[in-house]
Order: structure tokens, then sequence, then C-alpha cells
């Protein structure tokens, strides 16, 4: 039986609800899992009257719940969790709205719900505005630390994913001001424990690590920096005592060329941007984020709202289409 998953409408301002029904007008995602939306009947509803040619068999239509166990999981029918905390006259494609933030943190905050009691197995994330959160009171720097509050979970990190690319993050939303002073050995240790498991969780019984450094040359010997001498060595280090297979630390272009050639399986970088352009370079509409460390399965597409597409029938569901097979594959494991 394929693997319960909840998908969070995310912004309603966004292109999330236009590629959630994208993704869920193909037969091929109800073969790998069985789909709930957590989200607004009216906002899905206006989706569908300009994407009513998607379906391969006839009209998509949705079947709104407040019943998790009311979902039928039948091709051309999306079962929709429809919270109602939308104003369809008010909303205005790509444009900021506290309304749609605050949904948005009410379509998150559900779907953790609905895993966390048995619902499901695991949940995809289409992509919120901070600005629009932030606006209605909820000040998070993206999902992954929203979903470690509502989770209770201390221990997590973002990895992506992308063609042959996979690359765990030391920090994540950060000022590139911050970086520097705000990595220690045990975030390093962290990301590459964390990884490693992710790896497993993918049949890669013993994956190979390549660690990047911060600084360019890998600090030259401390003369560019003395970050890979002070605190991402030591990380290697003890990590090779735990019999990890790892290298380090890296310059980074060589060691992300080296990782897309297939010499490591699994890349570490310390800072957002240093992992997010080799993987998007690569694999941009097929790349996928994973949140590591919860105590389920979440992904979601690498991609924002899109807000100057949104309401124009003009967003590419792939990156969404591979969040869900990822997410059913890690339930797999």
């Amino acid at each position: 039986m394929p693997p319960k998953i909840v998908i969070t409408m995310g912004d309603s301002a966004g292109v999330g609800p236009e590629v959630i029904v994208k993704a869920l007008s193909l037969p091929e995602t109800y073969k790998i899992c069985q789909p709930i939306v957590i989200g607004d009947a009216k906002v899905l509803a206006s989706v569908l009257q300009f994407s009513k040619s998607l379906a391969s068999e006839g009209e998509l239509r949705l079947n709104p719940i407040k019943d998790i166990r009311k979902a039928r999981f039948n091709y051309g029918v999306i079962d929709l969790f429809d919270l109602g905390n939308i104003d369809i006259d008010r909303l205005k494609p790509g444009k900021v709205d506290p309304m749609c933030g605050k949904a948005t943190f009410e379509y998150i905050k559900k779907g953790s719900e609905i895993v966390k009691n048995g619902g499901a197995e695991g949940m995809v994330t289409a992509p919120l505005c901070k600005k629009s959160m932030e606006d209605a009171g909820f000040s998070y720097p993206g999902h992954t630390e929203l979903l470690a509050e509502l989770t209770g979970t201390k221990d997590f990190a973002m990895m992506l994913v992308g063609g042959n690319l996979r690359v765990v993050l030391v920090t994540r939303h950060l000022p590139l001001k911050e970086v520097a002073s705000s990595l220690s050995k045990q975030k390093v240790l962290l990301a590459i424990r964390l990884g490693v498991e992710a790896m497993k969780a993918l049949g890669i019984d013993s994956p190979k690590v390549g660690v990047c450094a911060l600084n360019p040359h890998a600090g030259e010997w401390g003369i560019l920096g003395k970050e890979e001498i002070e605190t991402i060595i030591p990380a290697i280090e003890e990590a090779r005592k735990e019999g990890i297979a790892i290298n380090g630390p890296l310059p980074s272009d060589k060691g992300f060329y080296d990782t897309a050639g297939g010499r490591y399986d699994l890349a570490i970088a310390m800072y957002h941007d240093q992992g997010q352009v080799p993987v998007k370079l690569l694999s941009y509409t097929k790349s996928v984020n994973v949140t590591l460390g919860l105590p389920f399965v979440r992904t979601s597409p690498c991609h924002g709202t899109g807000f100057d597409i949104a309401g124009q029938n003009k967003a590419n569901p792939q990156s969404f289409i591979e969040a869900i097979k990822l997410a059913a594959k890690l339930i797999k494991g």
C-alpha cells in the first residue's frame, strides 16, 4: 500500500496551490502515495478553474473533508482537509498578505498533527512566504525551524537533493556575515551524522562524505581563515573515529565537482548558498529540500512562492513532483 502523505498548501497567493493541482493531476502520483492536501477549498477550486484540462481521465474534482478518515485516495478526486481560512475575495495572487501567512502556519500545524496522530506517514510542503507569516505574527526563518518547534526537535538539518547531488547544510537562513561566528564543531558533526543517516535511508549503507571548507582554498593553512583548523577539521576527525568514510575540508569548487562526479555520495556545505547554487545549477527544476532529524519525513520543492507568475497557470510542478517521489521513497526506507 502506498504511504499516506499530507501536502500543505503553502502561501495561497503563490504557486503552491497550482503545483499541487498539477502534481495530483497525474495518475503516477497516486501509484506512489496516498495524498491528502491541507488547505482551503475555495483556493484550490479557483486553481481548478484554469486547470481543467490537466486530468488525463476527465476533470479533477475536490473532496473537501473535516475528518482524515473520509479521504478516498482515488485518482481524479483531490482529498482536501479544508480549513476554510482564506477570504477568496480578498486574495490577490502575487501579493504579500498576513491572511495568507496565518493560513500557511495553520496548514503546517494541522499537517504535523495529522502525521503525529498516525493519519499519515510524511509531509510535503508547498512554499511559504516569510514576510506574510511575519506580518501575521509568525516569525520563522523557514519551514525547517517551524517544523522543528512544532515537533520538539532539537537536532535537525536541511538536505538538498538534485540529480546525483545530495548536500546537507550546516547553517541555513543566516546573513553571510554571521555564518563564520555561528559555526561550531558540534554543528558540523551534526550535519555529517544526519546526512549519513539520510543516505542509509536512501539505500547507501556506507556513504562517502566530502566536507566543504568555509574559506577560499580551504583557508590556506590558516592564512585565509582559521575556521577549517579550529572547527571543521576537528568535526571531520571525530566523524572518522565513528567509522564514517569522510574527506575534507575541501575547497567547495572541487568538493562539488567531485560529488557530482560520484567520488562522494554526500557533500556537507557550511552555508545556504554554498549548497544551493550547485544543486540548482545542475537540477533547478527537479531539486528537493528535505528536513533531517524530524520524527517523520518532510520534503518540499527547492523553489519559492513564485509571486511573479502566481495565478497565471505558468508554474512548473516538476520540483514538487520530485518532492513527493522522494518523500515516498524515504518513508519506505
